[in-house]
């Protein structure tokens, strides 16, 4: 692809993590990109792109008034939630490569605890005048009306396809609460979990125990792209955006792609590793370490399988006996993930790569030249491939 090493991450800035944040959340989007430019060396001045979520509420002119941006020659939104967060990297590389922008931006902010809580019933979307409510409306009339228990559907026909446990599930959210634990910015920093507790949680939507979902958070997480070449001379060293894609499988729907003959997999993660494979000439075995995005316990399985890590229905072996820890076959979410850290619509996962590229992580591994970053699955996703510059 035209975009392949030619940019790089070059700043990374984030609030905290918070169940209350105290304020707005443009103030949150202001302070998370402030602190990734400062991280890059760069001003607001600097900035003329800016990209994001359709789901974030700070327009992109509002926060280029709050930064200081004099001008704005590029700004871009991705739909489809948590599956947009790679996709904004890919969207910012595609404009700092063709020359449509210098600096970008890519941000995230929500009061997501305190205010509007993603994980509650949200009967609008059934009666929305779009396509997406006339989606809506043939599951939230009989239960699914909430993200837990969509995908709670998924889970138990992956089970019954291939045998996986509520406790191969609970494995996964051992392993992100035992990074989070070590991690001072996370929200569950010092408080790990064990299996059995994870099967004491009580249950949000069977087989969904409240301990296989993710967290809901206030903050906000900002990422700053430039040119590869510019990147070089900013003070701290580059994540390579050497791969970057998006994907959608067949019958896709949000959540609920309950029409296609394989309804145990996510086709549409798999389109996006095989883009990502390609573009950046490497494969599974080259990648040492892993952000997987976890807002439910049973799709990083499935995501394992889809990006090739294992065959299909194989994932609760491959993460039996620590394999997805520190001193696993791969380790994933070195920072604690939206399950243990913070849930930023993913974008805190970037943030933790880059950090692992540079060897300034708290759980830091060795020889981390590549790394895999995956976005919200169930949706319309994205992946990201950085590398060391």
């Amino acid at each position: 692809m035209s975009f392949a090493d030619k940019t790089a991450i070059a700043g990374i800035g984030a609030t905290e993590f918070s169940k209350d944040s105290g304020r707005s959340e443009l103030q949150l989007a202001a302070e998370a990109s402030r602190a990734a430019l400062a991280d890059a060396g760069l001003e607001p001045s600097d900035v003329d792109g800016l990209v994001t979520f359709t789901m974030d509420d700070n327009t992109e002119i509002a926060l280029a008034r709050e930064l200081g941006v004099p001008e704005l020659s590029f700004f871009s939104r991705v739909h489809y939630g948590g599956g947009a967060a790679c996709a904004t990297v890919q969207q910012a590389a595609l404009a700092v490569s063709s020359g449509v922008a210098d600096v970008v931006v890519c941000y995230r902010a929500f009061n997501e605890r305190s205010g509007q809580r993603f994980g509650q019933v949200q009967a609008a979307a059934a009666a929305a005048p779009t396509s997406s409510g006339v989606d809506n409306s043939w599951s939230y009339p009989v239960g699914l009306g909430t993200p837990g228990a969509q995908v709670a559907m998924f889970a138990r026909r992956y089970m019954h396809e291939y045998g996986a446990t509520s406790e191969d599930f609970g494995r996964v959210a051992v392993v992100d609460r035992q990074h989070a634990a070590t991690n001072p910015n996370a929200w569950f920093y010092g408080r790990p979990i064990t299996l059995a507790d994870h099967q004491a949680s009580r249950w949000i939507t069977e087989p969904l125990h409240l301990l296989d979902c993710c967290q809901e958070s206030d903050g906000g997480v900002a990422v700053v792209v430039v040119s590869a070449e510019r990147a070089a001379d900013l003070p701290n060293q580059p994540a390579l955006v050497r791969a970057a894609a998006q994907g959608s499988g067949p019958d896709q729907f949000t959540m609920t792609s309950y029409y296609r003959d394989e309804l145990g997999a996510l086709p549409e993660m798999g389109l996006v590793a095989r883009q990502l494979w390609s573009q950046a000439g490497l494969g599974p075995s080259d990648v040492r370490m892993a952000i997987l995005y976890d807002h439910f316990t049973p799709f990083v399985l499935v995501q394992l399988e889809e990006l090739g890590f294992c065959a299909r229905g194989e994932a609760r072996h491959f993460i039996a006996d620590g394999g997805i820890g520190l001193d696993g076959a791969l380790p994933v979410n070195t920072h604690g993930g939206q399950l243990g850290e913070a849930y930023i619509h993913g974008m805190n996962g970037i943030a933790e790569a880059v950090r692992q590229i540079r060897g300034t992580a708290v759980n830091q591994l060795d020889d981390v030249d590549n790394v895999l970053v995956t976005a919200g699955t169930g949706v319309p996703t994205s992946g990201l491939v950085l590398a060391a510059g």
